[in-house]
């Protein structure tokens, strides 16, 4: 993956190749040094079922803000809201976190080691706790029921 992008950055040159070939080993290394490969057991079915979800969330939640940002009468409420977490630090967190992420209305912007995420949503008053329970529950079906 390293090379591919390499050679799509920086063209196929061959006089440009050995430097290509020292940056992709020196990325591998620092890849493989900063964040080791984790076994993750991942469902198909699981995350075929969320993968389903995903674009209703996301046209539904998308609708409401902009529903909230271009009617005066609706109120807009930004803030942070504090959600648990059952998933531990690491990379099945990070992927829930960037997954969520791409829900309009709410961007998890922190989480720290005892499990409490920090999310910035565009209305306080709603539930954001009470859906990201149920998506993490979701997320954490689709990692174990491999």
């Amino acid at each position: 993956m390293f090379l591919a992008l390499w050679l799509i950055l920086a063209g196929v040159n061959t006089a440009d190749l050995p430097a290509g070939v020292v940056a992709v080993a020196a990325a591998v290394w620092a890849s493989l040094r900063l964040m080791p490969p984790a076994a993750l057991r991942l469902s198909t079915l699981g995350i075929a079922r969320l993968a389903a979800r995903f674009p209703l969330e996301a046209l539904l939640a998308g609708i409401d803000v902009a529903r909230r940002a271009l009617a005066p009468r609706l109120p807009l409420r930004p803030g942070f809201v504090t959600c648990p977490s059952r998933l531990p630090t690491g990379t099945a967190r990070e992927a829930f976190l960037m997954f969520m992420a791409l829900l309009p209305g709410t961007v998890p912007c922190d989480a720290s080691d005892d499990g409490e995420l920090l999310v910035h949503c565009v209305d306080v008053v709603q539930p954001i706790a009470a859906q990201m329970i149920r998506d993490e529950a979701r997320f954490m079906r689709a990692m174990r029921d491999g």
